[in-house]
């Protein structure tokens, strides 16, 4: 039975009252549980300093609090903001400046701060403040827009082995990216996930799991604020947020809120303005340290196997290349050369270094390479050469008053400590004389989160922190399956506090060895990776699984790893783990020949998947592969720009359509560079795939037809047939452009075509950078490099485009010597072929062999025109203005 309803005039009396309370509570400044207070602000004009008392009252299962925090802000450049909070009176472990150098924050700052509590200068878009009601928080905001970036809520929390702080987000406006190393279903960042940061050997297959990396750096794309902002209402503002930190942590993302929840180090966060996403990734990797240059032949196609039996088995795997006329440029091996598994050793039976030299020499001779793999662990072994070296030196991770025994492939092993200066020594020794054994071309470091067959007893409560991050999606120990945290690096530093740095410092030791004994630019190839270690290393995602989901999920990886500063990035073709197929390792070939690092890699007992077993994926791989190989002189100028300014090589499509909302979902589409955009098929059975092209044209790259215009960005339904992955250029740009070999030194000696899709204005411009692909400095007072610019426009109506170069920079001889023999025109005003053409350069009429295509489209795309300008013998290094006339 219900209760009876109230009077009207009781109702509204009571009414009154609750909004009286209401309005009153709000104006009060309540406190709240926990939290810090403001005690002292004081600075100069581009740095704040502040320390923050304790207010009480925060978790005390997870320790005591710190009484006293110093906060430091400062505009460190003008499109960078550096905020730490720290313990006021006793030192905390940070990231070592000798992994990321960086300005150390001054701190004696005693003088009151002129205007109060903000921090904001007339050239920096950035503002921080500090408020203090009802206890401390700061903002971070544009100053261009006052859009909030950055917005923490008061209930800081600062122990000694838990730190938790979150910030407030627009949800219905921001779009993160980010926060790995995770095998994510989605390129953006989807609500009430989380993303917990400690290295571990799970298999990439495994989605939504702590994986081998930690890079605790997110990208924010703003959409259009609200009706009435203040200025810039359009969308596609991009700012970017680095925690850096190297110890475990949870990072949690519920739109509308991030938490950071970290057990250990320091609060010590990087803003970075933009406002476009490339501008972000530029300012980071400022910070961090720009992208290594990989090698030229890096860019080829590697081949790769667990489960290699001996030389003969590698000979005939480069055989059946050779015979399938597919691209083959390194052949790798894994663990299966080495005796017992054992580093810097060869299996005398299998892999007698009287064969497998004689092999790498022949590889050698035909422009090929060879790489093989090395683990950190040192068999524990007195009859190891290795090991005697190592012990001698003592360079392991100490553990309970000995070196750490752990067990990995052969069995028990001590692990070299890369904090230690001596084993970086020891490292390149070891490299330098196996290599004169076999002059490998690159190294391959795996295991190094570091992998451990054996979970380590949890010995103190370094091993068991009070809050346990979500390793493994369970909330294992830290201790799992790697060193015990409590193990002890040179100095004194707790494995608790480094985890995350092993898999950098190996990468970074291995990179300064290979330059000491070759004296050419290092290739490395690193499992484990953390904030910076694009300076030193490749990355590919991992041990993922043969499956249509791994193949997708690549792509997410792949753009990720793009804003940490690691180009040079790819995934296991056709799957490592568990039985391809022959369709899903055709279309698995086709997206993965434009991985920046495509390598085809798979597990022992799974069945073999060399391109050249089926004639189907032998189709789609000489067909991605001579597209791929056709555009290296591209690829490697994107090298280029990743090295001077950080840009991915592979890129989402905000990238280059940061105002287009449609594109900050695209996860199934990427684009390379800021023109080349490739469509894979990604499902079983498919005939089409569907694909959205922002507001512009594209042109076929294998048709030379224009295949979609549109003025504001629409999604097509294209035809996929089985041994073709659909590859565009938007209009706009030009491509350099060489001809197809099976191996890039066959490549770089041909002639060059350059190919101009000209945009909607008319117009198109292009680079190409050239090097010999191999010297340490890709740019440097020491290094011989040229840079060429070209530009593409109409004039006339139409009916005349001309073509310059202009040569920034001209080192590098070959460059005079290689020629241009092809220009193509794609875009042409008139669909209707010209009938006659006369072609001039630098204002001398030359005989060319000029031909007409056809209309380059449909009636419901809009028919252009394309004209191909052979004959043509344009030096590369020398400055050429091409006309081309058209009559029609």
């Amino acid at each position: 039975m219900g209760s009876p309803s109230a009077p009207p005039a009781r109702l509204g009396a009571f009414f009154s009252f609750f909004l009286f309370f209401l309005l009153v509570f709000l104006a009060v400044p309540w406190g709240v549980d926990g939290g810090y207070n403001v005690a002292s602000v004081a600075g100069s004009k581009n740095r704040l300093k502040a320390r923050l008392d304790f207010a009480g009252g925060t978790a005390p299962e997870l320790g005591p609090d710190v009484e006293r925090l110093s906060l430091t802000a400062s505009l460190e450049t003008d499109s960078r903001l550096h905020v730490r909070i720290t313990d006021a009176d006793h030192p905390r472990w940070e990231v070592p400046q000798d992994v990321i150098p960086r300005p150390t924050p001054e701190l004696s700052l005693d003088a009151p701060r002129p205007g109060g509590r903000v921090l904001s200068t007339a050239t920096s878009d950035l503002t921080f403040a500090i408020h203090t009601s009802p206890s401390f928080r700061f903002t971070v905001s544009r100053r261009s827009t006052g859009d909030v970036l950055f917005d923490t809520t008061p209930d800081l929390v600062f122990k000694d082995r838990y730190l938790e702080l979150t910030s407030s987000l627009p949800a219905d406006r921001a779009s993160l990216y980010g926060l790995g190393e995770h095998t994510k279903r989605t390129f953006r960042l989807q609500r009430n996930d989380t993303f917990t940061l400690w290295n571990s050997d799970i298999a990439a297959g495994n989605v939504d799991l702590n994986l081998y990396g930690s890079h605790p750096f997110y990208l924010d794309v703003r959409s259009a604020p609200p009706v009435g902002s203040r200025r810039g209402n359009g969308a596609g503002a991009a700012h970017g947020v680095l925690l850096l930190n190297s110890n475990g942590m949870d990072v949690i993302y519920g739109g509308s809120y991030v938490t950071y929840k970290v057990i250990g180090g320091v609060l010590d966060f990087y803003f970075f303005a933009g406002p476009s996403p490339l501008a972000v990734v530029d300012q980071y990797t400022q910070l961090i340290g720009r992208p290594s240059p990989m090698p030229y032949w890096s860019f080829g196609f590697h081949q790769c196997r667990y489960g290699y039996k001996n030389v003969a088995d590698l000979e005939g795997v480069v055989a059946g290349y050779a015979k399938a006329r597919i691209p083959l440029e390194v052949m790798w091996t894994d663990i299966d050369y080495m005796d017992a598994f054992k580093d810097f050793t060869l299996d005398p039976v299998n892999f007698p270094a009287d064969r497998l030299r004689p092999f790498v020499d022949r590889l050698h001779r035909n422009g090929q390479k060879y790489v093989v793999i090395l683990d950190p662990g040192i068999n524990v072994n007195t009859t190891y050469g290795t090991f005697i070296r190592a012990t001698k030196q003592d360079i392991f991770i100490k553990w309970n008053g000995s070196n750490y025994l752990g067990v990995v492939w052969p069995g028990n092993v001590y692990f070299p400590d890369f904090l230690n200066p001596r084993a970086a020594e020891f490292w390149a020794r070891e490299i330098a004389a196996f290599r004169r054994t076999i002059p490998v071309d690159g190294l391959w470091v795996d295991m190094n989160e570091i992998s451990n067959f054996v979970d380590p007893p949890l010995l103190n409560a370094l091993d068991d922190p009070p809050y346990r991050i979500n390793n493994s999606g369970v909330r294992r120990p830290i201790n799992n399956k790697t060193v015990p945290a409590s193990a002890v690096h040179y100095g004194g530093v707790a494995e608790y506090n480094a985890h995350n740095l092993y898999g950098f410092l190996e990468a970074r030791a291995t990179h300064a060895a290979l330059l000491r004994d070759t004296g050419r630019r290092p290739f490395v190839l690193s499992r484990s990776t953390f904030v910076g270690s694009g300076r030193y290393t490749a990355h590919w995602t991992g041990d993922n699984a043969a499956t249509w989901d791994d193949l997708r999920y690549s792509i997410n990886t792949m753009l990720n790893f793009g804003l940490f500063g690691i180009p040079m990035i790819g995934a296991d073709i056709c799957g490592f783990g568990g039985n391809t197929t022959e369709e899903l390792c055709s279309r698995w070939i086709q997206l993965g020949a434009f991985y920046p690092f495509s390598r085809d890699h798979s597990a022992i007992g799974t069945v073999r998947r060399e391109l050249y077993l089926w004639e189907s994926v032998t189709r789609s791989a000489r067909k991605a592969l001579g597209l791929h190989y056709r555009l290296l002189p591209y690829i490697y100028t994107l090298m280029y720009e990743a090295h001077t300014t950080g840009a991915p090589i592979a890129r989402p499509l905000f990238f280059s359509y940061p105002g287009d909302v449609e594109t900050y979902g695209i996860d199934r589409q990427f684009l390379l560079g800021r023109g080349v955009l490739v469509s894979p098929v990604l499902e079983p059975g498919a005939t089409t795939v569907t694909a959205y092209f922002p507001a512009g044209r594209w042109f076929s790259l294998y048709y030379y037809s224009l295949a979609v215009a549109t003025k504001t960005g629409k999604r097509v339904t294209l035809p996929a047939p089985a041994d073709t992955v659909n590859v565009h250029v938007a209009g706009g740009n030009i491509l350099p452009l060489q001809q197809p070999a099976l191996t890039s030194w066959r490549v770089r000696q041909s002639v060059f075509h350059l190919l101009v899709a000209l945009g909607d204005d008319g117009t198109a411009a292009g680079d190409l950078f050239l090097d010999d692909g191999e010297s340490p400095e890709m740019v440097g007072a020491r290094s011989k490099w040229s840079q060429i610019k070209f530009s593409g426009a109409t004039e006339n109506g139409g009916g005349v485009v001309r073509v310059r170069s202009h040569v920034v920079h001209d080192s590098y001889a070959p460059s005079r010597t290689l020629v241009i023999g092809k220009v193509v025109l794609m875009g042409l005003p008139s669909p209707a072929p010209p009938k006659g053409f006369a072609v001039y350069v630098n204002g001398v009429q030359v005989d060319a062999n000029t031909v007409a295509g056809a209309a380059a489209g449909s009636p419901k795309n809009g028919a252009l025109g394309v004209a191909h300008v052979g004959g043509l013998s344009l030096a590369v290094g020398q400055e050429f203005d091409l006309k081309v006339v058209m009559t029609y």
